[in-house]
């Protein structure tokens, strides 16, 4: 369903969150995009205001709680919030036939499945981050993982703000799973997550992960292939998140006219 022939009728969650209002400029900014739905917690403050009031230009949408109600002129629904409520949000829009751009992170692997389960009736573009530049570096660190399959350590430093609940990060979880699967591995069998005390010599074929929390870090990422003699590292750092806001819209025009499936940034980007 869209506003016109020519624009995609969005819905955002999390509406008055900082990622939510990121979500409702970039769509308000969008001329091939129509701000239809926001959606927010019960007991919001928010809930019957405008959305896009903060931005000084009222859209006629104001934020609900009630799912069935946000959602009933809408075609694709952007999701950055928890896992729980992205999972009420999915069983509603597959009722409604809404498609899905999900950002959320900190699924278990029962509600990756559940996810996967839904695709089959919408289609959902699903993806730890969805920023442009973190893709491209997600295709770098494939081709770099396999030039470098012997040799070399592999360890991911992540750091983002205080107060992010989840760790590692999605996106750090992501390349490393890019990576082990670039190795022919599973990152399951080589993740090591934490060290302490007499840990013994390193396991060359682990993938180590730390973890940075602190300050207003919008995120950072590095993956360090350490070998003999020398290092290289790729790194990717975000200094706003309207780089997510971007790369969702364009995951929400990818997914116009789709019915179902479930797709990721490589897919929109054509970089698979």
């Amino acid at each position: 369903m869209s506003g016109s022939s020519n624009t995609l009728a969005i819905a955002v969650a999390g509406a008055s969150g900082r990622m939510g209002r990121m979500l409702i400029e970039a769509v308000r900014a969008d001329p091939a995009s129509q701000l239809a739905g926001a959606l927010d917690m019960p007991g919001s403050a928010a809930i019957g205001t405008d959305a896009s009031a903060f931005l000084g230009l009222p859209s006629g949408v104001l934020i609900q709680a009630d799912l069935h109600a946000g959602l009933q002129h809408v075609g694709i629904l952007i999701d950055f919030t928890r896992p729980e409520g992205t999972l009420a949000h999915l069983q509603v829009c597959r009722e409604l036939g809404v498609s899905m751009v999900i950002g959320t992170t900190g699924f278990s692997e029962a509600q990756k499945a559940h996810i996967a389960e839904a695709a089959k009736e919408i289609a959902i573009v699903m993806a730890p981050n969805m920023s442009v530049g973190v893709n491209v570096t997600l295709k770098l660190l494939e081709l770099a993982a396999r030039s470098l399959a012997t040799g070399y350590d592999i360890e991911i430093i992540e750091a983002h703000h205080r107060h992010k609940v989840d760790a590692p990060s999605g996106t750090a979880l992501k390349m490393g799973e890019v990576i082990a699967a670039a190795l022919g591995h599973d990152l399951k069998d080589c993740a090591v997550y934490a060290r302490e005390g007499v840990t013994g010599e390193r396991d060359p074929s682990s993938i180590g992960f730390a973890t940075i929390r602190g300050g207003d870090i919008v995120g950072d990422h590095t993956v360090l292939f350490a070998g003999t003699g020398e290092r290289i590292e790729i790194s990717h750092k975000s200094s706003s998140r309207a780089t997510y806001a971007q790369g969702s819209l364009r995951a929400a025009h990818f997914l116009a006219g789709r019915k179902a499936g479930l797709f990721n940034m490589f897919d929109v980007l054509g970089l698979q």
